[in-house]
């Protein structure tokens, strides 16, 4: 199973991350959470592993928040063309969401699952998914608006 969908895993923590070794520990964590559950079937492997790579990759950003103390007068001033920062400020952004809107969140705009896909995979109703979706875009604005209203400065 690892051979099979480490790729997959690797991939939907870079995204979230945005760094390759936080990506591979993520790979390894949920590769370990699987191996611990033994003998527990699943019926999708690959759902299963892509959403606990998402919930793994969106607990290290969370970790990553909660070890930095900064004071805001040592922080760089922002480079607002620079593809990584706005990676950073949405990961950051996304640790802010609650687990399953964020898990909902980054299958529909970073996975590109449909919102009927993300129903079949998460067992919930598709009005839910597009009502989560909605919210979490909501919630999703209003925390990057810091961040997009730097860039007009």
């Amino acid at each position: 199973m690892f051979r099979a969908h480490h790729g997959l895993v690797f991939r939907t923590a870079y995204r979230i991350t945005g760094n390759a070794a936080d990506a591979e520990d993520v790979s390894q964590t949920v590769f370990l959470r699987l191996f611990r559950r033994e003998h527990d079937a699943l019926e999708n492997e690959e759902s299963y592993l892509r959403r606990a790579a998402i919930n793994a990759a969106l607990d290290v950003i969370r970790s990553r928040q909660s070890d930095r103390t900064v004071e805001l007068a040592d922080l760089p001033e922002p480079a607002h063309d620079d593809p990584r920062e706005l990676r950073q400020a949405l990961g950051k952004a996304l640790a802010q969401l609650k687990p399953r809107p964020a898990e909902i969140f980054t299958l529909r705009f970073l996975e590109g699952f449909s919102n009927p896909q993300i129903a079949r995979m998460l067992g919930i109703s598709q009005v839910l998914v597009a009502v989560i979706v909605y919210r979490a875009r909501q919630q999703l604005r209003k925390e990057l608006g810091a961040y997009r209203s730097k860039g007009t400065d």
